[in-house]
């Protein structure tokens, strides 16, 4: 139960390209509170110096969240109202804030979300890939064997997977899904979304590729990738089993008959086993 006496803890999202997206409700949320929380005051002071907006701003990031609860939760228990807003997009997704949010519910304070831009949304609305289920994967870790690792254990992943990526990290990670997922997987990559040269790249993982290979342009900008996810044939057994008798087979047969013979065993596609047993010792 909330303490009446308590100030609210308000989630407003922020536009992750064009100003316009700001919404009313979001601006007045932000002129009423005490304060502003925000992941970069820099950032963040030119929207609301934009907005006309001379609150009291400061530093909330995945760097000190854990040191500033106690002072933010202090001044929520003591009347204050707080904004969160992170760079751009909806505060916690892919943002700092899980910690702040918690405490605040263990707490009894108030927490209102406002509802606002966010670019997994954007982007799939637009995609042209199944959005009645989909998993939402973050970035992809920066380094190619642990990005290879992630990718590798969502091969047979039957949602559209949604995956956050930075420019300098799209030529290696574009050739980490091929590695891993091969050339045929539809795949979507929307760039600079809601800004002047937004951008969406369609086709195979191979296609996408090579048109981010061709243009450097299209190596800028922030990123969201949308992977079609697995085929799955519900008359087929799950591999998983599977694959631990293909392993062990492997130890006295080569990998294409020890392939056959577990496929045989338990009932699935020998190409599926051949395929995921590959995967696994390339990543």
């Amino acid at each position: 139960m909330t303490d009446g006496s308590s100030g609210t803890l308000y989630i407003v999202p922020t536009p992750i390209g064009n100003l316009a997206d700001m919404s009313e409700r979001a601006s007045a949320v932000l002129r009423e509170v005490q304060a502003i929380a925000a992941e970069d005051t820099r950032h963040s002071g030119q929207l609301l110096q934009h907005l006309g907006i001379r609150n009291e701003l400061f530093a909330l990031h995945e760097h000190n969240e854990r040191q500033r609860v106690a002072a933010v939760l202090e001044r929520l228990h003591r009347g204050d109202s707080i904004a969160l807003i992170s760079d751009a997009g909806t505060p916690l997704i892919s943002d700092p804030g899980y910690v702040l949010v918690q405490q605040c519910r263990a707490a009894g304070i108030k927490v209102v979300a406002l509802p606002g831009p966010c670019a997994i949304t954007t982007a799939l609305s637009a995609a042209g890939l199944a959005t009645d289920r989909f998993s939402f994967e973050g970035f992809l870790p920066a380094k190619g064997q642990q990005r290879r690792k992630i990718l590798q254990a969502l091969l047979s992943e039957p949602r559209t997977m949604v995956f956050y990526e930075s420019p300098h990290r799209i030529v290696d990670s574009l050739a980490d899904f091929v590695t891993v997922f091969g050339n045929e997987r539809q795949l979507v990559l929307a760039r600079e979304l809601t800004k002047q040269f937004e951008t969406y790249l369609t086709g195979s993982i191979a296609e996408v590729q090579q048109q981010v290979l061709a243009d450097s342009n299209q190596q800028r900008g922030e990123m969201v990738l949308m992977l079609a996810g697995a085929v799955v044939n519900t008359d087929e057994q799950d591999p998983t089993i599977a694959m631990a008798t293909l392993q062990l087979l492997r130890t006295e047969l080569p990998l294409k008959k020890a392939a056959a013979l577990a496929a045989e065993i338990h009932g699935v596609r020998k190409n599926t086993l051949y395929q995921l047993a590959l995967a696994a010792d390339k990543a």
